[in-house]
């Protein structure tokens, strides 16, 4: 199916060439529609290109609604969906328009590409039932208002004056846990006022009778002026709402929704789950809540956003955990740990999960992956960007901006307009600098920063604009600083990879003077980007060492940043015994061990760092090394200590190192079933060891 493209100068407020962006996309210039009011005199071009069997790339994004509206009220429906690319405040608007022909034909390239591999989804359903949590009386006042679209419940946190007639449950007592997601809630709190607010008929009988005044039309006993005169509790007898013996005060029950009304949220992570909502005191924002969970009813689904798999998680040997980077950095509690049978792994619940992708950023082994959209599909992106700048005349290499489609977006669109609009104290997006737009910020790593590099882009910046969870921050933070070690290393601009910071176009502005127009790393690369991370990984390092201006050598390799997943590690031979609980501990293969000789190897390619090898080795003889070795090296088995075989005194045959055996005479000489004499049994196999034992009852055996 061919591709219509249609772009619009937006009134002559952007200079535009097709010839040089067409020649960026290889296309005839006769694919490319220019027009300067599309969405006003010349919409009558877009209605004829939706009437054909061509696929459109429309360069709009402001009138993405008219469009839509415009193509659906037409009596042919369209093949295929639109594709929308914003030209404008990514380039045509700025000091530098001119230059950014080779920018706005790599994102009209990227936009041609074919759809991403649709991903799995995650169901919700909720039938609209709301808890609001907090002080009584604006609890009430909220549920009063909620009640008559939904089915709401009250938990009083504080005590607040009761409503006459009982149109929704009223509890209170002070939240023990909270946990769930959108229709699956789950609360647990106490009752710890005399006074159950479920059994209360709220005659009023208990506030007439108390002699202190301690009860009011909370219905809660005021405990600091209660005499325990008990007067409430005869009052009350029919009914038996007052105890103040009660043992059972644990409470719970399921929601579809929260509405947490506390001054402090309950809910403590960065990113809360869906369906509950923690408004605090401000009414507006109370108010943009209670509208936003009246549409919360119904059927919904989002994307799984991961795939994972467990074979080659390094989480857990031996009851013992190595990494643990995934449940670390996720700021929605969504990943946890689990151990069976000793193999520790994590499970995820999806319907937690909000996309952000850090887990698949910090993972070394790539057993947690992102799929929205997967990396092979954004390595296409990056290498069709490449390709395209270049070949619209380009004379320096593209710089690539990571950005989230939500405040980044907002922020380069804000730059833009004001860069059209006060020229004097704005410039705008640079030339050169080619905005990439992920689901979070936090999604990409080290393999596509690496990746993009190696395939001609000249820098990777990664725009932070104020909505990552501090979690994300310092995970992205410590991966930067890991990347530009292995940049710097090779003798490559540290700053090839950089964070920037910004929650304001003006800031946004100043991060941009920062990032010149340079000259590709290196020539591009011809690998593609694959599912496995060490795979994309291990190839654009190997492309970058291969360029780079300084060698690694097997002399000297190449030391990187704590928190690497690049490394090897050191034995110290005269503590090692060669036991081998390393290579059963590695989750890898990385160590391994030699069945015909007691040898303990490596190949450091495979080693991501995680450190259970270390936390294994029962003679802390392992360090973990985080450097960068040779190609060749890396790839091959390197044999990390090796002794030889110590013998059975008896029969000959090996069966242990000279070193082990020398341990075990030395720990359990004192045993009474290996002393004097018999400790020559510890120099035995296990057969003839015994066949001594059956031959010399005597020696001090322990049957």
């Amino acid at each position: 199916m061919t591709k219509k493209t249609l772009v619009c100068s937006c009134n002559q407020t952007m200079p535009i060439d097709i010839v040089q962006i067409a020649k960026g996309m290889g296309v005839d210039s006769k694919n490319i529609s220019l027009n300067n009011a599309l969405c006003r005199q010349e919409v009558g071009t877009f209605i004829a290109a939706s009437q054909g069997s061509d696929e459109i790339v429309l360069a709009c994004t402001q009138e993405k609604r008219l469009f839509d509206e415009v193509a659906s009220e037409q009596e042919k429906p369209l093949i295929a969906p639109i594709k929308f690319v914003n030209i404008r405040e990514t380039g045509g608007w700025s000091a530098d328009a001119k230059n950014a022909m080779p920018k706005i034909a790599a994102l009209l390239a990227m936009a041609s590409l074919p759809e991403p591999d649709s991903v799995n989804t995650v169901s919700y359903q909720s039938g609209g039932r709301v808890l609001l949590i907090g002080p009584g009386d604006a609890a009430i006042q909220w549920a009063e208002r909620l009640s008559k679209n939904m089915s709401v419940g009250v938990l009083c946190t504080e005590k607040g004056s009761l409503p006459q007639l009982r149109d929704f449950p009223v509890y209170s007592g002070k939240i023990k846990n909270l946990k769930g997601y959108l229709g699956a809630f789950s609360v647990e709190w106490t009752q710890e006022n005399p006074i159950d607010l479920e059994l209360c008929t709220r005659c009023g009988a208990c506030v007439d009778a108390c002699p202190e005044d301690a009860i009011d039309l909370s219905y809660q006993i005021d405990l600091n002026k209660c005499k325990s005169h008990r007067s409430c509790v005869k009052a009350c007898s029919a009914i038996g709402a007052i105890n103040f013996d009660r043992v059972d005060t644990s409470r719970t029950d399921s929601w579809d929704l929260i509405f947490d009304l506390s001054k402090d949220p309950i809910l403590k992570m960065s990113q809360p789950p869906q369906g509950y909502y923690a408004p605090k005191s401000d009414p507006l924002d109370q108010a943009i809540a209670a509208s936003e969970l009246m549409g919360m009813v119904g059927e919904f689904e989002k994307p799984k956003f991961f795939a994972y798999n467990d074979k080659v998680c390094a989480h857990g040997r031996n009851g013992k955990v190595g990494c643990s980077a995934c449940v670390d950095v996720c700021s929605t509690k969504a990943i946890e740990s689990q151990f069976r049978d000793g193999k520790g792994t994590v499970k995820v619940n999806p319907n937690l999960c909000m996309g952000c992708g850090a887990c698949a950023t910090v993972c070394p082994s790539g057993a947690m992956r992102y799929n929205y959209p997967s990396v092979p599909y954004q390595g296409q992106q990056v290498k069709v960007m490449a390709k395209a700048y270049q070949a619209a005349g380009a004379k320096l290499a593209p710089s690539l901006l990571l950005h989230s489609n939500g405040k980044g977006q907002e922020l380069i669109q804000s730059l833009g307009r004001l860069a059209a609009t006060d020229k004097a104290n704005f410039k705008g997006m640079p030339a050169h600098l080619i905005p990439f737009g992920l689901h979070h910020s936090a999604s990409t790593g080290m393999d596509l920063w690496l990746g993009s590099l190696a395939h001609g882009f000249a820098q990777v910046a990664i725009l932070l604009s104020g909505e990552e969870a501090p979690e994300y921050q310092q995970a992205l933070t410590t991966q930067v600083t890991v990347a530009q070690s292995m940049l710097e290393g090779l003798g490559y601009a540290k700053d090839s990879i950089v964070l920037l910071q910004a929650d304001s176009a003006q800031a946004l502005e100043k991060q941009f003077v920062a990032l010149p127009a340079k000259a590709a790393l290196c020539p591009a690369a011809t690998f593609a980007f694959a599912n496995e991370k060490r795979e994309t990984l291990e190839a654009a390092l190997e492309h970058l060492m291969l360029h780079g201006s300084i060698k690694v050598t097997a002399e000297k390799p190449l030391t990187l940043a704590t928190g690497s997943p690049i490394g090897g590690v050191l034995v110290n031979k005269d503590a090692c015994t060669l036991c081998m609980s390393c290579v059963g501990a590695c989750p890898e293969s990385a160590l391994r061990d030699n069945p015909d000789a007691p040898q303990l190897s490596m190949i450091e390619r495979n080693c991501v760092q995680c450190g259970l090898c270390v936390q294994t080795c029962p003679e802390n003889a392992l360090t973990l090394a985080p450097r960068l070795q040779t190609t060749e090296i890396r790839k091959k088995t390197v044999v990390l200590n090796e002794t030889k075989p110590f013998h059975c005194v008896s029969c000959g045959k090996a069966f242990g190192t000279l070193k082990m055996v020398e341990l075990m005479v030395g720990k359990l000489s004192l045993h009474a079933a290996f002393s004097g004499a018999a400790t020559e049994r510890l120099k035995m196999c296990s057969d003839c060891r015994v066949v001594d034992m059956m031959n010399k009852p005597n020696d001090n055996d322990v049957v």
